[in-house]
């Protein structure tokens, strides 16, 4: 009930538009209701018995109807012709309206679970899966979807039809309809175990088709290994055990739905049974005659369709409420970056940047990947961080621009604590190159203008020009319109690096942030990407994670990471000259580039 709930509360803003949608449906149930009146009298000789005649007077008709057999039979048949018109109206409004409720709904849903998913730190994303959350923003919200347009809409439709049909039958013989609502409890009871079964094989069926999506994305995506060491068979084996599973659940979940209905209507059928012997007594005693017993059998017979449809209709209600379920548990989850009440605007870096007794554990680890690090880094100055894979050199740099908070300590900006400060304009300071580039779907021209989208053709160019990503533009199909797939497929390594390049130097922030990776590159690609990053730094304040020789002596201050803590601090020719942590470090992964035969040789 609170997965439904907060289901309905999507459903408030559009009350007037229900309303009209719930009125149009009682129609539909009333001129179904009407519609069968109708039909009795045909089978009643034109209401010529007195069972006719009360059909006629408990839907207002006795005033219509002729008393001549063709005069009846003429307006029998227009009314047959206006109730069907009119009940084809108002099933298409009610329809109408209900499917722009659902999409407004479910439309608003989405809006919220994106908004809630953008605003989320960086330790959501590392605790979920990209597929698991795109799976709650497209299947779950589409199931919920449903929920609205068809099954809420079908649900009201055939219970105010249920009610019209139970009503008529409750004016033909109260007692025999009070008898035979005796059956309802047990109805009831078998439809709430159905629900119950149906709603747990559907989370273990979108669990498996979150796992699935898992499976044949990790596949595809690294296709190359995949078949590099053969495991084509095993990928396949992995995703068709996954799959099973998901067979598994649908089936019995299409077993319990296709045995709900038929089950209560066999209960239903044996109580209609033990009923005609009941309206034998009632007419043998006097208290109806065979007209109205059967006038009553046909509305009691008629209240079953919609009672087997409300069946049907609270299965596909409970899987519905199943993946609204993972959608409320993903909206209730929390881990933004939470700005303070009055925080500030940050100006531009003047000073400096401090981290002051710094520490850092993820969540999902015991262990701290930063210690009590405290490090100054001045305005305009570029420091390299080196170290170790696994030292905390990226994790130093997502605190930069709060991708995530620190444990303990501070990141201090001319002296104001970055958790004083909006995200936006923290965040307006800051340009980012990361190591695996990120390059979207979309034109050339989009990409670099992505952290600017207002920017001039000419600016852009500009921007291209300096990260030497021009030439190459141009020879391009439709230059900067040329879209460049996926994660940037169509690109080379260095092309797409020259890209990102661009993409900081057109935001033009004063302070960048570098993952300086071009060890994939071939030897004309990482000139090209050198002497780009060679004009990204220029007069900017850089915090570099540093994987080449040329870019560590450039740097006014080497910090030399291991185990989450500063070791060393210094130019390269102090810390050569200090033989500890960086010499050793310099051997193993520098010392090779000071011989240029033996680079070529490479």
């Amino acid at each position: 009930m609170r997965d439904l709930r907060r289901l309905l509360k999507y459903l408030r803003p559009h009350w007037p538009v229900f309303t009209v949608a719930t009125l149009a449906m009682v129609l539909v149930g009333l001129l179904e209701s009407a519609t069968g009146a109708l039909i009795v009298p045909i089978f009643d000789q034109a209401f010529a018995s007195g069972a006719g005649q009360r059909t006629a007077t408990l839907f207002g008709l006795q005033n219509l109807i002729p008393q001549t057999p063709f005069g009846a039979w003429k307006m029998i048949s227009i009314l047959l012709i206006i109730f069907t018109v009119g009940k084809g109206i108002a099933e298409y409004l009610s329809t109408y309206l209900m499917a722009r409720i659902g999409q407004s709904a479910v439309l608003k849903l989405r809006q919220d679970l994106y908004d809630h998913l953008l605003a989320q730190s960086a330790t959501f994303f590392e605790r979920h899966r990209t597929n698991y959350l795109v799976s709650r923003l497209v299947s779950s919200a589409a199931a919920i979807e449903i929920a609205v347009t068809a099954t809420i809409r079908d649900m009201l439709r055939e219970s105010f039809t249920l009610i019209a049909f139970l009503s008529a039958s409750f004016y033909y013989s109260w007692r025999l309809t009070l008898g035979s609502l005796v059956i309802a409890p047990i109805i009831a009871l078998l439809t709430a175990k159905f629900g119950k079964a149906l709603r747990n094989l559907a989370r273990e069926s979108f669990e498996g088709s979150k796992e699935l999506t898992d499976t044949a994305q990790e596949a595809l995506a690294n296709q190359g290994i995949v078949k590099a060491y053969r495991a084509e068979k095993r990928e396949a084996d992995r995703f068709t055990s996954v799959a099973q599973r998901i067979v598994r659940a649908n089936l019995r979940s299409a077993s319990i739905a296709g045995a709900a209905p038929p089950t209560i209507e066999m209960i239903g059928i044996l109580f209609v049974v033990g009923l005609l012997f009941v309206g034998q007594q009632e007419i043998m005693a006097g208290h109806m005659n065979t007209a109205q017993f059967l006038t009553f059998l046909f509305f009691l017979f008629r209240s079953y369709d919609p009672m087997r449809k409300l069946s049907r209709l609270q299965n596909s209600m409970e899987q519905a409420l199943a993946a609204a379920h993972h959608v409320w548990e993903v909206l209730d989850e929390h881990a933004e970056i939470v700005e303070k009440p009055g925080a500030g605007p940050l100006e531009p870096l003047q000073n400096e940047i401090e981290l002051r007794n710094v520490s850092f554990g993820y969540a999902n680890e015991s262990r701290s990947v930063l210690r009590d690090v405290n490090l100054k880094i001045k305005a305009g100055t570029m420091v390299a961080l080196v170290g170790e894979s696994g030292g905390g050199k990226s994790t130093l740099t997502k605190l930069l621009p709060r991708f995530h908070d620190p444990s303990s300590g501070a990141v201090l900006w001319d002296g104001i604590d970055l958790r004083d400060a909006t995200l936006a304009s923290l965040r307006r300071q800051i340009a980012l190159v990361t190591q695996e580039t990120v390059l979207f779907n979309d034109t050339v021209r989009h990409n670099i203008a992505y952290g600017k989208p207002e920017a001039t053709d000419r600016e852009i160019e500009e921007a291209a020009l300096i990260a030497f990503a021009h030439d190459f533009i141009r020879e391009m199909p439709n230059g900067y319109d040329t879209i460049v797939g996926e994660r940037g497929i169509f690109l080379s390594g260095g092309q797409r690096q020259r890209l990102a390049i661009a993409r900081a130097i057109l935001v033009n922030a004063p302070v960048l942030i570098l993952d300086e990776a071009t060890s994939a590159l071939d030897a004309e690609s990482e000139r090209l990407v050198q002497r780009a990053i060679a004009n990204l730094v220029r007069n900017r304040t850089t915090i570099v994670i540093a994987h080449r020789l040329s870019t560590v002596r450039r740097a006014d201050v080497i910090v030399v990471m291991e185990a989450g803590r500063i070791i060393e601090m210094g130019t390269h020719t102090e810390l050569l000259a200090k033989g500890g942590q960086y010499r050793k470090l310099y051997e193993l992964q520098f010392a090779d580039e000071e011989e240029p035969q033996i680079a070529q040789i490479i």
